[in-house]
Protein backbone atom coordinates (compact mmCIF):
# COMPACT_ATOMS: atom_id res chain seq x y z
CA UNK A 1 0.00 0.00 0.00
CA UNK A 2 1.10 3.62 0.03
CA UNK A 3 0.91 5.92 2.72
CA UNK A 4 2.27 9.12 3.71
CA UNK A 5 5.27 9.45 6.22
CA UNK A 6 7.41 11.90 8.00
CA UNK A 7 11.50 11.15 6.36
CA UNK A 8 14.50 12.51 6.93
CA UNK A 9 17.18 12.19 4.19
CA UNK A 10 20.11 13.75 5.98
CA UNK A 11 21.70 14.88 8.75
CA UNK A 12 21.01 18.23 10.00
CA UNK A 13 17.87 18.31 7.05
CA UNK A 14 14.08 19.12 8.14
CA UNK A 15 11.64 16.17 8.23
CA UNK A 16 9.75 15.81 4.96
CA UNK A 17 6.43 14.27 4.05
CA UNK A 18 6.84 11.81 1.23
CA UNK A 19 4.75 9.20 -0.30
CA UNK A 20 6.14 6.17 0.66
CA UNK A 21 5.31 2.44 -0.05
CA UNK A 22 4.38 0.00 2.84
CA UNK A 23 4.52 -3.68 2.60
CA UNK A 24 1.86 -6.10 3.75
CA UNK A 25 3.24 -8.05 6.49
CA UNK A 26 5.42 -11.65 6.14
CA UNK A 27 5.64 -14.21 8.91
CA UNK A 28 5.39 -12.94 12.60
CA UNK A 29 4.51 -9.64 11.45
CA UNK A 30 1.41 -7.52 11.68
CA UNK A 31 0.31 -4.50 10.26
CA UNK A 32 -1.22 -1.41 12.36
CA UNK A 33 -3.49 1.67 11.32
CA UNK A 34 -2.30 3.92 14.09
CA UNK A 35 -3.70 6.81 15.73
CA UNK A 36 -1.02 8.90 17.30
CA UNK A 37 2.51 9.03 17.59
CA UNK A 38 4.72 10.69 19.93
CA UNK A 39 7.37 12.96 19.32
CA UNK A 40 10.19 11.98 21.20
CA UNK A 41 13.71 13.21 21.67
CA UNK A 42 15.56 10.29 20.73
CA UNK A 43 13.95 11.44 16.80
CA UNK A 44 16.00 14.36 16.76
CA UNK A 45 18.82 12.81 17.71
CA UNK A 46 18.77 11.03 14.34
CA UNK A 47 18.42 14.68 12.99
CA UNK A 48 21.73 16.11 14.55
CA UNK A 49 23.80 13.04 14.18
CA UNK A 50 24.14 12.08 17.55
CA UNK A 51 22.40 8.58 17.36
CA UNK A 52 24.12 6.62 13.99
CA UNK A 53 21.89 5.11 11.53
CA UNK A 54 22.67 2.41 9.15
CA UNK A 55 21.48 4.23 5.87
CA UNK A 56 19.42 7.05 5.17
CA UNK A 57 16.63 7.78 4.55
CA UNK A 58 15.18 7.76 7.63
CA UNK A 59 11.39 6.82 8.72
CA UNK A 60 10.70 8.41 11.83
CA UNK A 61 8.91 7.73 14.74
CA UNK A 62 8.96 4.76 17.38
CA UNK A 63 6.06 5.91 20.29
CA UNK A 64 2.50 4.86 18.86
CA UNK A 65 -0.76 3.09 19.34
CA UNK A 66 -3.69 1.92 17.11
CA UNK A 67 -5.31 -0.80 15.38
CA UNK A 68 -4.21 -3.96 13.80
CA UNK A 69 -5.31 -4.33 10.36
CA UNK A 70 -3.52 -7.13 8.74
CA UNK A 71 -1.74 -10.15 10.25
CA UNK A 72 1.28 -11.86 8.94
CA UNK A 73 1.15 -15.41 8.60
CA UNK A 74 2.36 -17.63 12.35
CA UNK A 75 0.87 -14.66 14.44
CA UNK A 76 -0.29 -15.70 17.28
CA UNK A 77 -2.12 -13.57 20.35
CA UNK A 78 -3.32 -10.81 17.39
CA UNK A 79 -6.17 -10.38 15.22
CA UNK A 80 -7.93 -7.65 13.01
CA UNK A 81 -9.40 -5.44 15.52
CA UNK A 82 -6.84 -5.80 18.31
CA UNK A 83 -5.86 -2.72 19.99
CA UNK A 84 -2.10 -2.43 19.99
CA UNK A 85 0.56 -0.13 21.69
CA UNK A 86 3.94 -0.37 19.90
CA UNK A 87 7.25 -0.56 22.14
CA UNK A 88 10.59 0.80 20.91
CA UNK A 89 12.13 -2.40 22.12
CA UNK A 90 10.81 -5.60 20.80
CA UNK A 91 10.43 -8.81 22.90
CA UNK A 92 11.44 -12.22 20.86
CA UNK A 93 10.28 -13.82 24.53
CA UNK A 94 13.32 -16.76 23.61
CA UNK A 95 16.57 -15.30 23.34
CA UNK A 96 18.73 -15.12 26.85
CA UNK A 97 17.85 -11.97 28.45
CA UNK A 98 14.60 -12.34 27.45
CA UNK A 99 14.58 -15.89 28.92
CA UNK A 100 16.05 -14.42 32.10
CA UNK A 101 13.08 -11.73 32.74
CA UNK A 102 14.97 -8.56 31.00
CA UNK A 103 13.20 -8.54 27.65
CA UNK A 104 13.80 -4.58 27.61
CA UNK A 105 17.32 -6.23 26.90
CA UNK A 106 15.85 -8.40 24.36
CA UNK A 107 18.42 -9.40 21.88
CA UNK A 108 16.59 -8.24 18.76
CA UNK A 109 17.15 -4.89 19.86
CA UNK A 110 20.86 -4.85 18.50
CA UNK A 111 18.91 -4.21 15.13
CA UNK A 112 16.86 -1.10 16.31
CA UNK A 113 18.95 1.58 14.37
CA UNK A 114 19.72 -0.65 11.21
CA UNK A 115 16.15 -0.79 9.84
CA UNK A 116 16.16 -4.52 9.18
CA UNK A 117 13.08 -6.75 9.77
CA UNK A 118 13.35 -9.02 12.54
CA UNK A 119 11.55 -11.86 10.07
CA UNK A 120 13.87 -12.02 7.04
CA UNK A 121 16.39 -9.20 7.30
CA UNK A 122 14.64 -6.78 4.37
CA UNK A 123 12.88 -3.48 4.47
CA UNK A 124 9.16 -3.40 4.66
CA UNK A 125 8.91 0.70 3.85
CA UNK A 126 10.74 2.11 0.84
CA UNK A 127 10.76 5.82 -1.08
CA UNK A 128 11.10 5.98 -4.47
CA UNK A 129 11.94 2.30 -4.50
CA UNK A 130 14.91 2.46 -2.34
CA UNK A 131 14.81 1.32 1.28
CA UNK A 132 13.71 3.47 4.04
CA UNK A 133 15.41 2.93 7.76
CA UNK A 134 12.26 2.45 10.10
CA UNK A 135 13.35 4.02 13.63
CA UNK A 136 13.24 1.40 16.16
CA UNK A 137 12.05 -1.00 13.38
CA UNK A 138 8.73 0.95 13.78
CA UNK A 139 8.74 4.13 12.35
CA UNK A 140 5.46 5.20 13.80
CA UNK A 141 5.67 8.80 11.68
CA UNK A 142 3.02 7.51 9.50
CA UNK A 143 -0.83 6.58 9.87
CA UNK A 144 -0.01 2.77 8.66
CA UNK A 145 2.79 0.62 9.81
CA UNK A 146 4.25 -3.26 9.24
CA UNK A 147 6.11 -4.62 12.55
CA UNK A 148 6.80 -7.68 13.81
CA UNK A 149 4.81 -9.22 16.59
CA UNK A 150 7.79 -8.81 19.03
CA UNK A 151 7.45 -5.02 18.89
CA UNK A 152 3.51 -5.00 19.34
CA UNK A 153 1.59 -5.25 22.97
CA UNK A 154 -1.98 -5.92 23.29
CA UNK A 155 -4.47 -3.50 25.58
CA UNK A 156 -7.48 -3.12 26.53
CA UNK A 157 -10.24 -1.41 24.45
CA UNK A 158 -11.41 1.26 27.22
CA UNK A 159 -7.98 3.19 26.78
CA UNK A 160 -7.75 6.32 24.73
CA UNK A 161 -5.46 5.28 21.82
CA UNK A 162 -3.74 8.54 21.23
CA UNK A 163 -2.78 8.47 25.01
CA UNK A 164 -1.86 4.65 24.94
CA UNK A 165 0.83 5.69 22.40
CA UNK A 166 3.39 7.31 25.07
CA UNK A 167 3.65 4.07 26.56
CA UNK A 168 6.09 2.88 24.21
CA UNK A 169 8.98 4.86 25.22
CA UNK A 170 8.79 8.16 27.69
CA UNK A 171 6.28 6.90 29.93
CA UNK A 172 7.47 3.76 30.71
CA UNK A 173 11.17 4.50 30.47
CA UNK A 174 10.73 7.69 33.10
CA UNK A 175 8.32 5.40 35.56
CA UNK A 176 10.42 2.59 35.33
CA UNK A 177 13.74 4.88 35.79
CA UNK A 178 12.55 6.02 39.29
CA UNK A 179 10.71 2.91 40.32
CA UNK A 180 12.37 -0.50 38.90
CA UNK A 181 15.80 0.75 38.03
CA UNK A 182 15.87 3.50 40.25
CA UNK A 183 14.34 1.47 43.26
CA UNK A 184 12.36 4.58 44.98
CA UNK A 185 10.89 3.29 48.48
CA UNK A 186 8.26 4.73 50.31
CA UNK A 187 10.39 8.00 52.46
CA UNK A 188 12.86 8.48 49.87
CA UNK A 189 14.18 11.47 48.20
CA UNK A 190 14.39 11.45 44.08
CA UNK A 191 15.86 13.84 42.14
CA UNK A 192 15.02 14.22 38.69
CA UNK A 193 16.96 16.09 36.09
CA UNK A 194 15.34 17.27 33.38
CA UNK A 195 11.76 17.57 32.76
CA UNK A 196 10.65 16.14 29.53
CA UNK A 197 8.80 13.32 27.80
CA UNK A 198 10.80 11.09 30.15
CA UNK A 199 11.43 12.86 32.93
CA UNK A 200 8.26 13.90 33.66
CA UNK A 201 7.29 10.04 34.02
CA UNK A 202 10.09 9.62 36.44
CA UNK A 203 8.20 12.08 38.31
CA UNK A 204 5.13 10.62 38.42
CA UNK A 205 6.76 6.86 39.31
CA UNK A 206 8.70 8.63 41.92
CA UNK A 207 5.35 10.01 43.68
CA UNK A 208 3.34 6.80 43.44
CA UNK A 209 6.27 4.65 44.67
CA UNK A 210 5.58 6.66 47.93
CA UNK A 211 9.10 9.16 47.81
CA UNK A 212 8.57 11.94 50.59
CA UNK A 213 10.16 14.48 48.60
CA UNK A 214 10.18 14.30 44.57
CA UNK A 215 12.91 17.48 43.46
CA UNK A 216 12.14 18.25 39.52
CA UNK A 217 15.60 20.27 38.34
CA UNK A 218 14.84 21.87 34.89
CA UNK A 219 15.91 25.52 33.27
CA UNK A 220 12.41 25.64 31.65
CA UNK A 221 9.79 27.48 34.40
CA UNK A 222 6.79 26.03 32.73
CA UNK A 223 8.48 22.01 32.82
CA UNK A 224 9.11 23.25 36.73
CA UNK A 225 5.58 23.75 37.07
CA UNK A 226 4.17 21.00 35.44
CA UNK A 227 6.24 18.76 37.19
CA UNK A 228 4.87 20.12 40.89
CA UNK A 229 1.33 19.71 39.42
CA UNK A 230 2.31 16.14 38.23
CA UNK A 231 3.49 14.80 41.44
CA UNK A 232 6.79 16.94 42.41
CA UNK A 233 7.24 18.56 46.17
CA UNK A 234 10.24 20.96 44.44
CA UNK A 235 11.70 22.51 41.75
CA UNK A 236 14.58 24.40 40.58
CA UNK A 237 16.00 25.33 37.32
CA UNK A 238 19.72 23.45 38.05
CA UNK A 239 21.75 20.97 39.81
CA UNK A 240 23.57 23.65 41.65
CA UNK A 241 20.37 25.89 42.62
CA UNK A 242 19.02 22.05 44.41
CA UNK A 243 22.34 21.23 46.22
CA UNK A 244 21.62 22.82 49.49
CA UNK A 245 17.72 22.73 49.72
CA UNK A 246 18.25 19.15 48.78
CA UNK A 247 21.23 19.00 52.06
CA UNK A 248 18.85 20.93 54.30
CA UNK A 249 15.43 18.46 53.22
CA UNK A 250 16.93 15.53 53.96
CA UNK A 251 19.40 16.53 56.93
CA UNK A 252 22.47 16.49 55.03
CA UNK A 253 21.85 12.82 53.23
CA UNK A 254 20.88 13.92 50.39
CA UNK A 255 19.04 11.89 47.55
CA UNK A 256 18.31 7.94 47.41
CA UNK A 257 17.95 8.30 43.84
CA UNK A 258 18.50 11.19 41.09
CA UNK A 259 17.48 9.96 37.34
CA UNK A 260 18.99 11.66 34.76
CA UNK A 261 16.12 12.61 31.72
CA UNK A 262 17.62 15.68 30.23
CA UNK A 263 17.09 15.64 26.67
CA UNK A 264 20.96 15.58 25.46
CA UNK A 265 23.00 14.04 28.43
CA UNK A 266 26.89 15.35 28.09
CA UNK A 267 29.59 13.47 30.28
CA UNK A 268 29.84 16.84 32.76
CA UNK A 269 26.58 16.43 34.53
CA UNK A 270 27.39 12.72 36.39
CA UNK A 271 29.83 14.23 38.76
CA UNK A 272 27.10 17.30 39.78
CA UNK A 273 24.19 14.61 40.10
CA UNK A 274 26.76 12.17 41.85
CA UNK A 275 27.27 15.28 44.42
CA UNK A 276 23.23 15.20 44.71
CA UNK A 277 23.19 11.80 45.63
CA UNK A 278 23.83 10.42 49.01
CA UNK A 279 25.90 7.37 50.44
CA UNK A 280 24.88 4.27 48.98
CA UNK A 281 22.75 6.11 46.67
CA UNK A 282 22.51 5.97 42.70
CA UNK A 283 22.28 7.85 39.81
CA UNK A 284 20.28 6.24 37.03
CA UNK A 285 21.49 7.41 33.46
CA UNK A 286 18.16 7.25 31.32
CA UNK A 287 19.33 10.57 29.27
CA UNK A 288 20.64 9.92 25.41
CA UNK A 289 23.35 11.82 23.66
CA UNK A 290 26.38 11.21 20.95
CA UNK A 291 27.08 7.75 20.79
CA UNK A 292 30.43 8.77 19.95
CA UNK A 293 31.35 10.70 23.30
CA UNK A 294 33.35 8.82 25.43
CA UNK A 295 34.26 11.55 27.85
CA UNK A 296 32.79 12.18 31.78
CA UNK A 297 33.70 13.54 34.93
CA UNK A 298 33.36 11.43 38.20
CA UNK A 299 34.59 11.57 41.49
CA UNK A 300 36.51 7.75 41.82
CA UNK A 301 37.05 8.31 45.58
CA UNK A 302 34.11 9.39 46.29
CA UNK A 303 31.97 6.45 43.94
CA UNK A 304 34.00 3.96 46.13
CA UNK A 305 34.02 5.48 49.55
CA UNK A 306 30.45 6.25 50.06
CA UNK A 307 29.41 3.31 47.76
CA UNK A 308 27.46 5.49 45.37
CA UNK A 309 26.42 3.84 42.20
CA UNK A 310 26.25 5.19 38.54
CA UNK A 311 23.29 2.96 36.49
CA UNK A 312 22.01 3.12 32.78
CA UNK A 313 18.83 2.42 32.17
CA UNK A 314 16.78 1.58 29.19
CA UNK A 315 12.80 1.30 28.73
CA UNK A 316 13.27 1.74 32.42
CA UNK A 317 14.49 -2.03 32.95
CA UNK A 318 11.15 -3.50 32.85
CA UNK A 319 10.18 -5.57 29.83
CA UNK A 320 7.46 -3.84 27.74
CA UNK A 321 5.08 -6.82 27.62
CA UNK A 322 5.23 -5.97 31.96
CA UNK A 323 5.50 -2.68 32.21
CA UNK A 324 2.68 -1.52 29.66
CA UNK A 325 -0.19 -3.59 31.17
CA UNK A 326 0.59 -2.43 35.02
CA UNK A 327 0.67 1.05 33.90
CA UNK A 328 -2.24 0.98 31.96
CA UNK A 329 -3.70 -0.40 35.52
CA UNK A 330 -2.11 2.89 37.10
CA UNK A 331 -3.52 5.31 34.53
CA UNK A 332 -7.27 3.44 35.15
CA UNK A 333 -6.43 3.90 39.38
CA UNK A 334 -5.58 7.73 38.52
CA UNK A 335 -1.67 7.24 40.36
CA UNK A 336 -0.14 7.81 36.60
CA UNK A 337 -1.81 10.83 34.95
CA UNK A 338 -1.62 10.33 30.36
CA UNK A 339 -3.74 13.19 29.56
CA UNK A 340 -2.22 16.18 31.00
CA UNK A 341 1.31 14.93 29.51
CA UNK A 342 0.54 15.92 26.37
CA UNK A 343 1.03 19.78 25.88
CA UNK A 344 -0.08 20.54 22.13
CA UNK A 345 -1.55 17.79 19.19
CA UNK A 346 0.15 18.26 15.44
CA UNK A 347 -0.89 17.45 11.94
CA UNK A 348 1.51 14.77 10.38
CA UNK A 349 2.52 17.99 8.09
CA UNK A 350 3.35 20.44 11.48
CA UNK A 351 5.83 17.89 12.61
CA UNK A 352 8.89 20.39 11.91
CA UNK A 353 7.03 22.56 14.30
CA UNK A 354 6.47 20.44 16.64
CA UNK A 355 10.03 19.68 17.22
CA UNK A 356 10.50 23.23 17.32
CA UNK A 357 8.61 23.06 19.95
CA UNK A 358 10.27 20.59 21.39
CA UNK A 359 13.64 22.15 21.72
CA UNK A 360 11.86 25.38 22.83
CA UNK A 361 10.79 23.96 25.95
CA UNK A 362 7.17 24.72 25.19
CA UNK A 363 5.59 20.87 25.32
CA UNK A 364 6.21 18.30 28.00
CA UNK A 365 5.04 15.61 25.06
CA UNK A 366 4.00 16.54 21.49
CA UNK A 367 1.85 14.43 19.96
CA UNK A 368 0.58 13.37 16.21
CA UNK A 369 -2.45 12.95 15.83
CA UNK A 370 -3.83 11.00 12.61
CA UNK A 371 -7.47 11.59 11.32
CA UNK A 372 -9.69 10.40 8.37
CA UNK A 373 -7.52 12.59 5.86
CA UNK A 374 -4.21 10.48 6.65
CA UNK A 375 -5.31 7.31 6.29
Amino acid sequence: MKTKAAVLRTIGGDWEIEEIDLGDPVAGEVQVRLAASGMCHSDHHLRTGASPVASWPVLGGHEGAGVVTKVGPGVTGFQEGDHVVLAFIPACGTCRPCSKGLQNLCDEGARLLTGLAIADDTHRASLNGDPLMPMCLLGTFAPYVTVNQASVIKIEKDIPLDKAALLGCGVATGWGSATAIGGTKVGDTVVVVGIGGVGINAVQGAAAAGARHVVAVDPVEFKRTKALELGATHAFASIEEALEPVRELTWGLMADVTVITVGDIQGEIIQPALSLTGKGGQVVVTAMGDFSKMETTLNLFELTLLQKRVQGAIFGGVGPRTQIPQLLNHYRSGALKLDELVTRTYRLEEINQGYDDMLAGRNLRGVIKYTDADY
